[in-house]
């Protein structure tokens, strides 16, 4: 039996970059062709979009960060600077006619579960309304600006400027810039506005693990033996995530097990430092007193170096408060300053899961709940009580370093889950509250074994823990199990019926 109101669409995707188009890929793989796309910004590719700071590199090697579908054998560089990823998120738009489905400038309020039509019923800021069958957030893990919450902050009567809103019009040629945090963004940035600036003071909270990077231009020879051959780039891309994956990912989520690599990947990194700064002070301020992997690492070969320049200054003394014309610290000192650069990431666990508000089966707030017990997802996917509902950025969900591992593991999933619904000519589904709760359980488990849980994490300030202190942003399991169950999962963990 149909809905009693026909929804206005199959599928609404909220959000276009590559989570949110390869969700779109594979529903027209498979017949799904009624697809709005919604997007709050002005274009496509997400991140890639609003992120355009000076210095903006993928900081997971080019042959890795792509579909394995749809490779880019023509990347300039080992790490492809920012704007080549803008460009290929637009071919793969074209490629998979996928901009007739998308609707720009439109910013999502919510969604509630309309019980009666067994459909979803989408508010947008403007106060009109969709529905659809089915809801897919793609929303992002990085997609909500965090701004510190600094006394006086906003009696600062110079300029300020988020990383994730790069105001390319503003001329910082020899003035006296602050930039607040030093996290992978700003180790991509501050040697560049060094480059600049006629003073560079840098406020560090926590200091960062960086390794060197490895990075070159890849030769048009190269290039050319990727686009006729492409068989040598996936053995490159299987080649480069292996490495990540045991370098990384095994050091971090097997810290038990790997204990050893784990202090051989801090090593290295404290090598890098030693070779890059002489002062013993300042080494002391740029290295970490965490174990490595309790907070993102990142690769650089130029950020060590940018603060031994006579003109920037490391501060690791706590901002006290702002003033009109610069920042005091809390042992007095202050320093004028006539720019603010604020590289101080995102909000994730306050506003970004889920980055709407979500209204599922009577009248369950996802946010709410969430918050009140664990973040959880199904597989990194699906939630108890919210029907039809698809959530791409989710907890637990992050599988390797690249996150196009994420999004093709969930692709297969959406594949599996629909296929399934079609053959029992069904129009709902729904997982079970059992298989959830085994799922987070597993996963909970596993993460025992992991440096958030064994290692020494305290002082890191990490976006990976939540407010139950829980790292639950990664799949704690190697990427090879993520596609596994991405494709074997019982279906039987889903409930399935007839709309109406």
């Amino acid at each position: 039996m149909e809905s009693r109101v026909p929804p206005d669409h199959d599928v609404v995707i909220v959000g276009s970059g590559f989570g949110g188009m390869g969700a779109a890929i594979q529903f027209k793989r498979l017949g799904i062709d009624d697809l709005l796309i919604l997007e709050r910004e002005s274009d496509l590719g997400g991140t890639w979009h609003v992120n355009r700071y000076p210095g903006l590199a993928v900081d997971v090697a080019s042959v890795t960060y792509s579909y394995s579908f749809e490779p880019n054998p023509y990347w300039s560089r080992l790490f492809a600077p920012g704007a080549e990823l803008k460009r290929y998120a637009e071919h793969v738009a074209d490629k998979y006619d996928l901009r007739r489905h998308m609707r720009f400038d439109t910013a999502v309020g919510g969604a509630r579960w309309d019980e009666e039509n067994q459909h979803w019923v989408v508010s947008l800021a403007e106060g009109e309304t969709v529905t659809t069958r089915y809801l897919v957030t793609a929303t992002g893990f990085l997609s909500q600006p965090h701004r510190p919450d600094i006394p006086g902050i906003e009696d600062f009567a110079g300029t300020v400027i988020h990383t994730a809103a790069w105001d390319d019009t503003h001329d910082l040629a020899g003035e006296r810039v602050a930039v607040i945090g030093t996290g992978a963004t700003a180790v991509q940035l501050i040697p560049e506005l060094a480059k600049v600036a006629g003073e560079l003071t840098v406020y560090q909270r926590t200091p960062i693990w960086v390794v060197p990077k490895i990075d070159a231009r890849i030769p048009e020879p190269v290039q050319r033996l990727f686009a006729r051959v492409p068989a040598t780039q996936r053995f490159a891309r299987l080649l480069n995530t292996s490495m990540l994956e045991l370098l990384m990912v095994t050091a971090v989520l097997h810290f038990r097990q790997a204990k050893r690599m784990n202090r051989q990947a801090a090593g290295m990194a404290v090598r890098h430092l030693r070779r890059q700064v002489e002062d013993p002070e300042l080494r002391r301020k740029l290295t970490p007193d965490y174990d490595f992997g309790c907070k993102r690492p990142t690769f650089s070969n130029d950020y060590f170096p940018t603060f031994t320049k006579p003109h920037v200054t490391l501060e690791t003394t706590s901002i006290d408060h702002f003033e009109a014309d610069g920042i005091v610290t809390t042992d007095g000192r202050k320093t004028a300053i006539d720019t603010l650069v604020l590289a101080t990431g995102y909000n994730i666990w306050d506003i970004n899961f889920p980055a709407i508000e979500l209204i599922g089966r009577d009248g369950r707030n996802l946010g709410k709940w969430w918050r009140e017990n664990r973040f959880q997802a199904y597989e990194g996917v699906s939630v108890p009580m919210f029907p039809n509902y698809l959530s791409l950025a989710s907890p637990y969900s992050y599988s390797g370093l690249s996150y196009f591992t994420t999004i093709e593991s969930q692709m297969r999933h959406i594949k599996r889950l629909f296929r399934e619904l079609d053959r029992r000519h069904a129009h709902v589904f729904e997982v079970k509250q059992a298989a959830n709760d085994q799922f987070l359980a597993r996963m909970r488990s596993k993460l025992t074994s992991s440096v958030f849980n064994l290692g020494h994490c305290e002082t890191a300030n990490s976006y990976y823990f939540n407010q139950h202190g829980e790292a639950a942003i990664l799949r704690p399991t190697s990427t090879v199990n993520a596609f596994r169950e991405a494709e074997r999962f019982p279906l039987d963990d889903y409930t399935y019926s007839r709309a109406g």
